[in-house]
């Protein structure tokens, strides 16, 4: 890399569960509300920002296909600037990060806004057929989030993905209701943890509003037995269960993305830098081992071994995801998700790369440790990981 890119001020909105506390706000609002928090935790003028982009699966509301652009304007960057849409699955919001970082290395800026999010509660329904109008008889809604969720060449949920990569690789049931349970566990013990790079938003809630300064999704108290008790959701005799996939939520998160000599002129103190990626391709019918190649190919190039690196994030698609990193890898569960992952904090794909970022950050500074990697699968079969290293000051 010809410039040192640096990560700075990252901050998110709480996660709401799927038609909950966050359905009513329009997911511009809560990028929206992410970037705005992101710049004052950075002490940013937006003036001095010249591009953002935004990771997003599903575009929702009047604004959806322009919302980075829509949100840049709103968050008070000025017109000059620029804005870019990514979506790379359940890595567009690690993807946006990355590319924030490829435009500054390549000259076309020096201060970004990145991240993304999801409101998968104000997904659609569309009538495929009501264009150029359809014959007698009644006409099907189509449920959008459904198309979200299905790999496009087999057409099977990701969740059957899932259970092929368990029936591939003889994984049990009882040690994904395990991990399940500790991320779980983790969520809980971590709320102090997370609620640092959470801004509360304020929600309405009947004829009042209330402020919203937690995640939704996390449920600590849960206990193995119920685990147990809970029906395969995707396939008769399966093993992926609601209890030991992530959760289906709604939110928005961002971080500084800058070229560090010019952010130290602007007055940031940089958190961390990028180092690299890796980014590959799999089977989409077992997409959830995309960590495993991806993360190895990434240690290759930097002629590191897992040891090395300090601390993991590997996003809890299906607890399945993290077994197969376990086992393939050698990654240990003691420097791994230690704060929850996606099974127990939610899983909104075009924020989920950026607050897995945000929380890597904030581990390597309240630790002290050198390294982190960022890491997910991501539907139709890819893998990304991507290695940022502690500043030092």
């Amino acid at each position: 890399m010809t410039r040192e890119i640096i990560l700075a001020g990252g901050m998110r909105t709480p996660f709401g569960d799927f038609g909950k506390s966050l359905k009513d706000i329009p997911l511009a609002a809560l990028g929206i509300h992410a970037t705005k928090a992101c710049l004052e935790r950075a002490g940013l003028d937006a003036a001095h920002v010249d591009h953002l982009v935004w990771g997003n699966v599903l575009p929702v509301d009047q604004e959806g296909y322009l919302a980075a652009r829509y949100i840049a304007i709103e968050a008070g960057l000025p017109e000059e600037s620029a804005a870019l849409n990514v979506n790379r699955a359940c890595g567009s919001g690690t993807q946006a990060i990355i590319s924030a970082a490829q435009q500054i290395m390549t000259g076309h800026g020096e201060v970004a806004v990145a991240g993304g999010g999801e409101n998968f509660s104000r997904a659609p329904f569309a009538v495929t057929t009501g264009r150029w109008g359809h014959k007698r008889g009644p006409q099907t809604m189509v449920d959008t989030l459904d198309w979200a969720y299905r790999d496009p060449f087999s057409l099977e949920l990701m969740g059957e993905t899932a259970e092929n990569l368990a029936e591939d690789f003889q994984y049990r049931r009882e040690a994904m209701d395990d991990y399940a349970v500790e991320s779980q566990r983790r969520a809980g013990a971590a709320r102090e943890f997370l609620g640092r790079h959470i801004a509360p938003i304020e929600v309405r809630e009947r004829r009042a509003t209330r402020t919203m300064s937690q995640d939704e999704s996390p449920r600590p108290e849960v206990e193995r037995e119920k685990l147990a008790g809970m029906k395969p959701v995707f396939r008769d005799g399966g093993m992926v269960t609601a209890g030991n996939s992530s959760s289906v939520t709604d939110g928005a998160a961002m971080v500084v993305v800058a070229d560090r000599a010019r952010a130290e002129a602007l007055g940031l103190e940089p958190q961390a830098r990028i180092v690299d990626w890796c980014i590959v391709g799999v089977p989409p019918r077992i997409m959830g081992c995309g960590p495993v190649p991806a993360i190895g190919a990434l240690l290759e190039k930097q002629g590191m071994s897992v040891d090395e690196v300090d601390y993991y994030e590997i996003n809890e698609a299906f607890a399945v995801v993290n077994l197969h990193a376990e086992k393939q890898l050698g990654v240990s569960r003691e420097r791994c998700n230690l704060y929850g992952g996606g099974i127990s904090l939610g899983h909104p794909p075009g924020a989920t790369g950026a607050r897995m970022t945000l929380v890597a950050m904030q581990h390597l500074a309240e630790t002290g440790q050198r390294n982190a990697i960022v890491s997910m699968c991501m539907g139709a079969g890819q893998g990304l990981a991507m290695l940022i290293e502690r500043v030092v000051h």
